[in-house]
Parts: C-alpha cells; sequence; structure tokens
C-alpha cells in the first residue's frame, strides 16, 4: 500500500484527498489501492457524520492483502476521531449488520438521520399484496479469489470483471466460456461493461475504454482502445483541443483524466463518466468521441440513459444531473440538478418507461424520483429505506427494484399503488459489499413470474439466485 500526497484543483473542496478501498475522503492523504469504485466526501458520509462510522472495516490494498480498521485508526487517530455529539451505542448500531427483516426500524431510522425531511414508501407488506415470495441460492461462481465490480448480460452469456480480467459464463449451466484482458494488468480494475453493434465495451481504472469482438471461435479479440489513434491525429495538432487535467497538465478533450466509472449505451452511442468529473460521448460506429462535458464539481459515479436520450448522472458532490441535447444541437447542456442525497450517490437505475429514476447514496438510502406532468424532469417522491450500509448498485426490472450495499445483503422492491413500495425479500449469503446486479428471466422455472438474480461482491463471489413471485390469486404476469 503506497501513500501520496494528492493536489486537487481548487474548487469548492480544496483539499487533498483520501482514497480508501474505492472510497474517496477530501482529508490530505490519498491511499493508493484498486479495490471497488465509488466517493464519497468527509462532510458527506452518512450524512455528515465522522469517517469512523462509515468506513468499512476492512481496507484493500493494491496487492490484494487486508489490513484492518485499528490499523488505519493507529496510523492516522485524527482522523477517526469520536465525535462527542453521538452516543457509544450509536456509534456502534452503525458499524454492525442489522435486522433482515424488511420493515425493520433500526436501518430506517439510520437513513431517516440523513435524510428526515424524505418520506419512507415502503408502506406495503407482500400479505398486502397477497404476493408469495420465495429465493434460493441455486450456484456460486467464483472466477478468482479478486473482487467482482460489475456484471453484464449478452444473449446466453454472464459478463464478471474480476479485477482487471472479463470472465464469460453460460447462463444455463454457468460453465466457464472464456476469460480476456488477463494478461495486461496496467490497465486497472475493469469499471463497467456495456454491449452495441456487436462490440464489447469495458471500461478501466487507468481511463481508458476498451472495445472487444467475439471471433468465430468464441473467443474475445482486442480490436480498439479509446479514444482510438485515428481520433487522436484528427485532434492532437490543434492547441484548443487541449484541456487543463491539473496544474502545468493538459491533455487532448477525448481523453479522460481518471478512472472510467460508467458505461452506459442508447441508439448506437455510448456515454461514458469518468472520476475526472466528465462525461463523453462516443459514436459506436466509428469509435469516435464526439462530445466532452465537465458534469459536476467531484467525481462522476454512475450513469444512466431514458429510451428518449436525456442523460442522467450521478456524482460524490451529491448531486444528480440531468442532461438532454435540444434539438438541432451538438452538445448536452443540463436541464436540471436534483438535490437531495446528503452523500455521494453511487447508483441510478431508471425503469423502462424511463418515468422513474431510483439513486443509491452513502446515506443508506434509495432515493424515487418520478417526473412531472408539467415539467421535463424529476421530483423526490420519497425514500426506500432498509439497508443499514451504503447503497452500491440498483437495477429495474419491470416492476421490481433490485439494491445491492455495502451491508452485503441485496432487496427487492414491488412497486405497489398509490407510490408506495413493498421490500418483497432480502437476500443473503456474501460475506462483504455487494458491488453488482444483474437479472434474467428464468425459463427453466415453472413458476411464471420467476427471474434469476446474479449478485457480485467484493468478496470474489457471483451468486445465482432464483426469485419467484406469485399472486394468491394466480400467476403472475412474467417478468420479463
Amino acid at each position: 500500500m503506497s501513500f501520496l500526497v494528492r493536489s486537487e484543483p481548487r474548487t469548492k473542496r480544496t483539499l487533498p484527498s483520501l482514497h480508501v478501498a474505492g472510497l474517496y475522503f477530501s482529508f490530505g492523504i490519498y491511499i493508493n489501492t484498486h479495490a471497488h469504485s465509488f466517493f464519497v466526501s468527509p462532510s458527506q458520509c452518512y450524512g455528515g457524520m465522522r469517517v469512523r462510522s462509515c468506513l468499512p472495516a476492512w481496507i484493500s490494498t493494491a496487492d490484494d492483502s487486508e489490513i484492518s480498521l485499528p490499523e488505519i485508526q493507529k496510523s492516522f487517530p485524527k482522523l477517526f476521531a469520536s465525535d462527542n455529539s453521538r452516543s457509544p451505542e450509536m456509534l456502534g448500531s452503525l458499524s454492525t449488520s442489522g435486522e433482515t427483516s424488511c420493515d425493520s426500524g433500526l436501518q430506517s431510522s439510520l437513513s431517516l438521520q440523513t435524510l428526515p425531511s424524505v418520506p419512507s414508501l415502503q408502506k406495503l407488506s407482500p400479505e398486502a399484496l397477497n404476493l408469495s415470495v420465495s429465493h434460493l441460492c441455486v450456484a456460486t461462481l467464483k472466477p478468482r479469489p479478486v473482487h467482482i465490480n460489475c456484471l453484464a448480460v449478452s444473449a446466453d452469456s454472464l459478463y464478471a470483471a474480476s479485477g482487471y480480467q472479463i470472465h464469460v459464463f453460460d447462463l444455463k449451466n454457468y460453465a466457464h466460456l472464456d476469460a480476456f484482458n488477463t494478461d495486461d494488468s496496467s490497465s486497472g480494475s475493469v469499471k463497467s461493461l456495456a454491449f452495441c453493434d456487436g462490440k464489447i465495451f469495458t471500461s478501466h481504472q487507468n481511463g481508458k475504454i476498451r472495445v472487444w469482438q467475439m471471433t468465430i471461435s468464441k473467443r474475445h479479440q482486442l480490436v480498439a482502445t479509446l479514444p482510438t489513434v485515428n481520433d487522436r491525429l484528427r485532434h492532437f495538432m490543434l492547441p484548443k483541443n487541449y484541456v487543463s487535467v491539473r496544474r502545468h497538465k493538459k491533455r487532448l478533450w477525448i481523453d479522460h483524466a481518471d478512472a472510467v466509472s460508467g458505461l452506459s449505451v442508447s441508439d448506437g452511442f455510448i456515454c461514458s463518466v469518468s472520476w475526472d468529473k466528465c462525461f463523453k460521448i462516443w459514436r459506436a460506429s466509428d469509435l469516435r468521441c464526439l462530445e466532452s462535458v465537465k458534469a459536476h464539481q467531484d467525481a462522476v459515479n454512475a450513469v444512466a440513459i431514458s429510451g428518449n436520450g436525456i442523460i442522467y448522472t450521478g456524482s460524490a458532490d451529491c448531486r444528480i444531473k440531468v442532461w438532454a441535447k435540444a434539438s438541432g444541437e451538438k452538445r448536452h447542456t443540463v436541464v436540471a440538478t436534483l438535490e437531495k442525497h446528503k452523500s455521494a450517490v453511487n447508483a441510478l437505475a431508471l425503469t423502462g418507461d424511463g418515468s422513474i429514476l431510483f439513486s443509491g447514496a452513502c446515506d443508506r438510502s434509495i432515493l424515487v424520483w418520478e417526473r412531472e406532468d408539467s415539467a421535463n424532469h424529476m421530483v423526490v417522491t420519497g425514500a426506500l429505506r432498509g439497508h443499514s450500509k451504503a447503497i452500491l448498485c440498483l437495477i429495474s426490472v419491470s416492476d421490481l427494484l433490485l439494491s445491492g450495499s455495502a451491508d452485503r445483503t441485496v432487496r427487492i422492491w414491488q412497486h405497489g399503488s398509490d407510490g408506495r413500495y413493498c421490500c418483497l425479500s432480502v437476500l443473503e449469503g456474501h460475506e462483504k459489499p455487494v458491488k453488482a446486479l444483474v437479472a434474467v428471466s428464468d425459463g427453466e422455472s415453472k413458476v411464471a413470474g420467476a427471474i434469476r438474480v446474479f449478485s457480485g461482491s467484493l468478496d470474489g463471489e457471483i451468486k445465482v439466485w432464483q426469485v419467484s413471485v406469485s399472486s394468491h390469486y394466480g400467476p403472475l404476469t412474467p417478468i420479463f
């Protein structure tokens, strides 16, 4: 583990930063690791609590060894000073896993501490909806003993990013089909996966996006790295194509200056977001970078795109921004800023019709945003509470929402009537935070409405869950 002093450009927060196990704190020390990636700031962590209550009990290092929290506390005693305004009992409750029941009052009260003005929406029970829910872990995949960063599904294959490698599994029998990017660890951890025009796009810790294609022999071959050489040659001559990324250092505007944390695809275009506070738009057909936008005042952790091309970005600056391109314009402009979270936004998910946005943050809450009839942007309608630690990933499947958390659980939420929600089930079994989720229809199940959920964790495992939701009045309409 290396300790580096990192100087940041002067912004609203001018202090250097501490990066611990993928967490980003503005303290003045930067711990260089390659663990999972999401950002927080000290005043934002769990809504202004001291860092002692929001740091995980493990700190991953570059060589995948672990050091305990007491060791870090011993090295940086002032950073872990106790908050006298909170009782020892309260601090103790924050660092332990809560009850597993969906209506646990402890987890809800923890979230209410940071977002007391946002009403809770989980007011229904499965019984009130006349639903019967069952879940079973049917398989565990462990490609290698390194944290799982992201999961994605294409055709009949499951793609899993494990450290800097990508592993491919058959969805039918979970056989290991292929592994690629296995010989080059210089790219750092794979942060995101996306599919477009028959190509596989992977984003990396080193700020690059790699493009892969499947060969006739079902192997994956690297075909390009973004930005491409042709794109660089097109821009490098003109001084106007260079932007300052830090003091006395410039880059081409087509380059990401930090880890690319997320990818999203829409109509043949790829949107990439980065810890360099920007997002970029790439055309899949010729792999050209068309646009670069300075989006936030801090690292961008998540991106989601609606069917009509509206882009949502979530950042460590606690904000979600809404971007659109006016007719005839070449650049996206911000049309709304959604401010309700009190800590870093780590995950975003949209319903199929784009009418509801879900956002997960380090404040333990999932906020629900719905579109106003008289406006093009979203307003918060309430929060889903139950997780006892940071929300790390979200996916929306029909009228279900699945959330993965640093509390090592996956929760399944059902959208009921009148904007109310029900926590259907809590999936437990991981030994470390759940970083990635994906779901597919379970065609082998005889129960209508059954799905298979894949959860990837920092414990290096992918768990396969068979989840069935049925009605007391008869079978449900298939989810997919």
